[in-house]
Protein backbone atom coordinates (compact mmCIF):
# COMPACT_ATOMS: atom_id res chain seq x y z
CA UNK A 1 0.00 0.00 0.00
CA UNK A 2 1.39 3.14 -0.85
CA UNK A 3 1.56 5.84 2.00
CA UNK A 4 0.32 9.43 1.86
CA UNK A 5 0.65 12.11 4.38
CA UNK A 6 -3.07 13.72 4.84
CA UNK A 7 -2.30 15.32 8.00
CA UNK A 8 -4.14 18.61 8.60
CA UNK A 9 -6.32 18.30 5.85
CA UNK A 10 -9.76 17.36 6.11
CA UNK A 11 -11.75 15.55 2.95
CA UNK A 12 -15.56 16.00 2.38
CA UNK A 13 -16.90 12.72 1.19
CA UNK A 14 -20.47 12.34 -0.39
CA UNK A 15 -22.15 9.09 -0.31
CA UNK A 16 -20.05 8.06 2.72
CA UNK A 17 -22.77 5.30 4.05
CA UNK A 18 -21.43 2.41 2.69
CA UNK A 19 -19.86 1.54 -0.53
CA UNK A 20 -17.46 3.05 -2.02
CA UNK A 21 -17.75 6.56 -0.17
CA UNK A 22 -17.09 4.29 3.17
CA UNK A 23 -14.08 3.11 1.65
CA UNK A 24 -12.79 6.40 0.39
CA UNK A 25 -13.46 7.60 4.14
CA UNK A 26 -12.06 4.98 5.72
CA UNK A 27 -8.77 5.36 3.69
CA UNK A 28 -8.38 9.22 3.90
CA UNK A 29 -8.52 9.07 7.66
CA UNK A 30 -5.55 6.34 7.55
CA UNK A 31 -3.64 8.52 6.12
CA UNK A 32 -4.09 11.00 8.45
CA UNK A 33 -7.22 13.38 7.13
CA UNK A 34 -9.87 14.57 9.53
CA UNK A 35 -13.22 13.57 7.28
CA UNK A 36 -16.68 14.87 6.86
CA UNK A 37 -18.74 11.87 5.93
CA UNK A 38 -22.40 13.10 4.18
CA UNK A 39 -25.06 10.95 2.53
CA UNK A 40 -28.49 11.22 2.31
CA UNK A 41 -30.93 9.90 5.13
CA UNK A 42 -33.78 8.27 2.67
CA UNK A 43 -34.59 6.48 -0.28
CA UNK A 44 -35.02 7.64 -3.58
CA UNK A 45 -38.39 6.83 -5.65
CA UNK A 46 -37.07 5.09 -8.92
CA UNK A 47 -34.17 3.17 -7.03
CA UNK A 48 -35.37 -0.14 -6.33
CA UNK A 49 -33.44 -0.92 -3.56
CA UNK A 50 -32.08 0.59 0.09
CA UNK A 51 -29.83 3.53 -0.42
CA UNK A 52 -27.65 4.31 2.90
CA UNK A 53 -29.12 5.43 6.06
CA UNK A 54 -28.12 7.54 8.93
CA UNK A 55 -26.94 4.45 11.43
CA UNK A 56 -24.61 3.42 8.74
CA UNK A 57 -23.44 6.96 7.85
CA UNK A 58 -22.58 7.08 11.87
CA UNK A 59 -21.06 3.78 12.15
CA UNK A 60 -18.61 5.50 8.55
CA UNK A 61 -17.83 8.26 11.44
CA UNK A 62 -16.97 6.11 13.37
CA UNK A 63 -14.81 4.23 11.33
CA UNK A 64 -12.72 7.12 10.60
CA UNK A 65 -13.02 8.14 14.43
CA UNK A 66 -10.93 4.52 14.66
CA UNK A 67 -8.73 5.32 12.41
CA UNK A 68 -7.60 7.93 14.86
CA UNK A 69 -9.05 11.16 12.95
CA UNK A 70 -12.22 13.43 13.69
CA UNK A 71 -15.08 12.43 12.04
CA UNK A 72 -18.20 14.75 11.12
CA UNK A 73 -21.37 13.08 10.00
CA UNK A 74 -24.18 15.25 7.92
CA UNK A 75 -27.12 14.11 6.70
CA UNK A 76 -27.51 16.09 3.06
CA UNK A 77 -29.27 15.46 -0.39
CA UNK A 78 -26.53 16.44 -3.37
CA UNK A 79 -29.75 16.69 -5.32
CA UNK A 80 -30.98 20.16 -3.09
CA UNK A 81 -28.42 23.12 -2.84
CA UNK A 82 -29.66 24.81 -0.05
CA UNK A 83 -28.23 20.92 1.69
CA UNK A 84 -25.05 21.35 0.01
CA UNK A 85 -24.59 24.71 0.81
CA UNK A 86 -25.49 24.22 4.30
CA UNK A 87 -22.88 20.96 4.85
CA UNK A 88 -20.04 23.04 3.79
CA UNK A 89 -20.90 25.77 5.56
CA UNK A 90 -21.36 23.38 8.65
CA UNK A 91 -18.11 21.35 7.72
CA UNK A 92 -15.80 24.91 7.63
CA UNK A 93 -17.07 25.93 10.84
CA UNK A 94 -16.10 22.88 12.64
CA UNK A 95 -12.46 22.07 10.63
CA UNK A 96 -11.93 25.28 9.92
CA UNK A 97 -11.40 24.21 5.86
CA UNK A 98 -12.02 21.34 3.44
CA UNK A 99 -8.81 20.30 1.64
CA UNK A 100 -10.33 17.30 -0.37
CA UNK A 101 -14.06 16.60 -2.02
CA UNK A 102 -14.62 13.37 -3.07
CA UNK A 103 -17.57 13.85 -4.92
CA UNK A 104 -19.01 10.22 -4.69
CA UNK A 105 -22.45 9.87 -4.12
CA UNK A 106 -24.94 8.01 -6.73
CA UNK A 107 -27.35 5.73 -7.94
CA UNK A 108 -28.23 3.69 -10.72
CA UNK A 109 -31.11 2.07 -12.04
CA UNK A 110 -32.24 0.12 -15.29
CA UNK A 111 -34.65 0.94 -18.08
CA UNK A 112 -34.18 1.12 -22.04
CA UNK A 113 -34.42 4.79 -23.07
CA UNK A 114 -37.80 4.30 -24.93
CA UNK A 115 -39.92 3.03 -22.21
CA UNK A 116 -38.08 5.07 -18.93
CA UNK A 117 -40.35 7.15 -17.63
CA UNK A 118 -39.62 10.87 -17.31
CA UNK A 119 -39.07 10.61 -12.93
CA UNK A 120 -36.70 8.14 -13.43
CA UNK A 121 -34.74 10.29 -16.13
CA UNK A 122 -34.31 13.49 -13.54
CA UNK A 123 -33.48 11.53 -10.39
CA UNK A 124 -30.61 10.19 -12.19
CA UNK A 125 -29.70 13.52 -13.35
CA UNK A 126 -30.08 15.40 -10.52
CA UNK A 127 -28.10 12.80 -8.44
CA UNK A 128 -24.97 11.93 -10.08
CA UNK A 129 -24.60 15.06 -12.68
CA UNK A 130 -26.78 17.80 -10.81
CA UNK A 131 -25.53 16.49 -7.25
CA UNK A 132 -21.91 16.65 -8.77
CA UNK A 133 -21.95 20.22 -9.62
CA UNK A 134 -23.48 21.19 -6.49
CA UNK A 135 -21.01 20.13 -4.39
CA UNK A 136 -18.05 21.40 -6.76
CA UNK A 137 -19.16 24.40 -6.48
CA UNK A 138 -19.69 24.83 -2.82
CA UNK A 139 -16.54 23.37 -1.77
CA UNK A 140 -14.98 25.29 -4.95
CA UNK A 141 -16.09 28.11 -3.76
CA UNK A 142 -14.35 27.59 -0.73
CA UNK A 143 -11.27 27.11 -2.19
CA UNK A 144 -11.26 30.34 -4.28
CA UNK A 145 -12.14 32.13 -1.01
CA UNK A 146 -9.70 30.56 1.49
CA UNK A 147 -6.69 30.22 -1.40
CA UNK A 148 -4.22 27.87 -0.71
CA UNK A 149 -5.53 25.32 -3.50
CA UNK A 150 -7.78 22.22 -3.33
CA UNK A 151 -8.32 18.49 -4.74
CA UNK A 152 -11.94 17.42 -6.41
CA UNK A 153 -12.34 14.01 -7.31
CA UNK A 154 -15.58 12.86 -8.62
CA UNK A 155 -16.95 9.54 -9.80
CA UNK A 156 -17.83 9.01 -13.31
CA UNK A 157 -17.96 5.49 -14.41
CA UNK A 158 -16.79 3.21 -17.15
CA UNK A 159 -20.28 4.17 -18.59
CA UNK A 160 -18.57 7.80 -18.55
CA UNK A 161 -16.66 7.08 -21.37
CA UNK A 162 -18.50 4.12 -23.39
CA UNK A 163 -22.40 3.27 -24.04
CA UNK A 164 -24.29 0.78 -22.27
CA UNK A 165 -28.04 -0.86 -22.97
CA UNK A 166 -30.69 -0.62 -20.44
CA UNK A 167 -29.28 2.38 -18.44
CA UNK A 168 -28.51 5.62 -20.73
CA UNK A 169 -29.86 8.26 -18.27
CA UNK A 170 -26.43 6.82 -16.58
CA UNK A 171 -24.37 6.73 -19.18
CA UNK A 172 -25.35 10.97 -20.30
CA UNK A 173 -24.62 11.75 -16.16
CA UNK A 174 -21.37 9.85 -16.44
CA UNK A 175 -20.81 11.12 -19.66
CA UNK A 176 -21.14 14.95 -18.17
CA UNK A 177 -19.38 14.25 -15.01
CA UNK A 178 -16.15 14.10 -17.39
CA UNK A 179 -17.61 17.10 -19.46
CA UNK A 180 -17.88 18.85 -16.20
CA UNK A 181 -14.72 17.74 -14.47
CA UNK A 182 -12.69 18.88 -17.72
CA UNK A 183 -13.73 22.83 -17.25
CA UNK A 184 -14.02 22.62 -13.56
CA UNK A 185 -10.11 21.69 -14.19
CA UNK A 186 -9.40 24.66 -16.35
CA UNK A 187 -11.71 27.54 -14.39
CA UNK A 188 -10.19 26.64 -11.03
CA UNK A 189 -6.69 25.91 -12.17
CA UNK A 190 -5.23 29.80 -11.57
CA UNK A 191 -6.79 29.05 -7.77
CA UNK A 192 -4.41 25.80 -7.54
CA UNK A 193 -7.09 23.15 -7.91
CA UNK A 194 -6.81 20.29 -9.38
CA UNK A 195 -10.13 18.52 -10.32
CA UNK A 196 -9.87 15.41 -11.89
CA UNK A 197 -12.86 12.11 -11.77
CA UNK A 198 -12.11 8.57 -11.78
CA UNK A 199 -13.85 5.85 -13.91
CA UNK A 200 -14.44 2.02 -12.35
CA UNK A 201 -15.65 -0.39 -13.61
CA UNK A 202 -18.35 -3.03 -11.75
CA UNK A 203 -17.47 -2.52 -7.92
CA UNK A 204 -18.53 -5.12 -5.01
CA UNK A 205 -20.74 -2.61 -3.25
CA UNK A 206 -24.27 -2.13 -1.70
CA UNK A 207 -25.45 -0.47 -4.60
CA UNK A 208 -25.00 -3.36 -7.25
CA UNK A 209 -25.62 -5.81 -4.87
CA UNK A 210 -29.08 -4.09 -4.47
CA UNK A 211 -29.53 -3.65 -8.32
CA UNK A 212 -29.06 -7.63 -8.64
CA UNK A 213 -31.36 -8.41 -5.90
CA UNK A 214 -33.91 -5.61 -8.14
CA UNK A 215 -33.19 -6.62 -11.58
CA UNK A 216 -32.19 -10.35 -11.44
CA UNK A 217 -28.62 -11.50 -11.28
CA UNK A 218 -28.03 -11.92 -14.85
CA UNK A 219 -28.47 -8.22 -15.66
CA UNK A 220 -24.59 -7.52 -15.58
CA UNK A 221 -24.34 -10.46 -18.00
CA UNK A 222 -26.90 -9.20 -20.32
CA UNK A 223 -25.25 -5.72 -20.42
CA UNK A 224 -21.93 -7.91 -21.04
CA UNK A 225 -22.54 -9.76 -23.93
CA UNK A 226 -23.58 -6.25 -25.53
CA UNK A 227 -20.22 -4.14 -24.33
CA UNK A 228 -17.68 -6.75 -23.86
CA UNK A 229 -16.08 -8.05 -20.90
CA UNK A 230 -16.01 -5.25 -17.56
CA UNK A 231 -13.31 -7.13 -15.94
CA UNK A 232 -10.72 -8.59 -18.92
CA UNK A 233 -8.98 -10.98 -15.60
CA UNK A 234 -11.72 -12.02 -14.45
CA UNK A 235 -14.45 -12.19 -17.14
CA UNK A 236 -17.38 -14.57 -15.13
CA UNK A 237 -16.86 -12.35 -11.93
CA UNK A 238 -16.21 -8.91 -12.93
CA UNK A 239 -16.88 -7.01 -9.13
CA UNK A 240 -13.43 -4.98 -8.24
CA UNK A 241 -13.38 -3.85 -4.59
CA UNK A 242 -14.35 -0.16 -3.24
CA UNK A 243 -10.19 -0.33 -1.79
CA UNK A 244 -9.11 -0.39 -5.72
CA UNK A 245 -11.19 2.76 -6.40
CA UNK A 246 -9.98 4.79 -2.95
CA UNK A 247 -6.55 4.35 -4.09
CA UNK A 248 -7.02 6.21 -7.14
CA UNK A 249 -8.81 8.71 -4.77
CA UNK A 250 -5.54 9.06 -2.65
CA UNK A 251 -3.40 9.68 -5.45
CA UNK A 252 -5.24 12.15 -7.12
CA UNK A 253 -5.80 13.60 -4.02
CA UNK A 254 -2.42 14.07 -2.89
CA UNK A 255 0.88 16.20 -3.54
CA UNK A 256 1.97 13.13 -6.37
CA UNK A 257 -0.55 14.55 -8.95
CA UNK A 258 -0.18 17.78 -8.41
CA UNK A 259 0.06 18.44 -11.91
CA UNK A 260 -2.54 16.17 -13.11
CA UNK A 261 -6.34 17.40 -13.65
CA UNK A 262 -9.07 17.40 -15.73
CA UNK A 263 -8.44 13.76 -16.75
CA UNK A 264 -10.63 10.64 -16.44
CA UNK A 265 -8.88 7.89 -14.86
CA UNK A 266 -10.07 4.24 -15.73
CA UNK A 267 -9.51 1.72 -12.92
CA UNK A 268 -11.58 -0.51 -15.40
CA UNK A 269 -9.94 -3.47 -15.32
CA UNK A 270 -9.26 -3.65 -19.19
CA UNK A 271 -13.28 -2.53 -19.46
CA UNK A 272 -12.18 0.70 -22.14
CA UNK A 273 -9.17 -1.29 -23.33
CA UNK A 274 -11.30 -2.98 -26.37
Amino acid sequence: MVTYDFSGKVAFVTGAAHGQGRSHAQHYARHGADVVVTDVSGDVESVPYDLGTEDELNETASMVEDEGQEALAIGMDVRKEDEVKSAVEEAVDHFGRIDILANNAGIVTISDMTEMDEAMWDEMIDTNLKGVWLCAKHVGQHFIERGGGGKIVSTSSTNGLIGSPGNGHYVAAKHGVIGLTKTLALELAEYDVNVNAVCPTVVNTPMITGMAEAYGEEVLADIGELTGPMNVFQPEDPGIESSDISEAFLWLSSDAARYVTGIALPIDAGTSAK
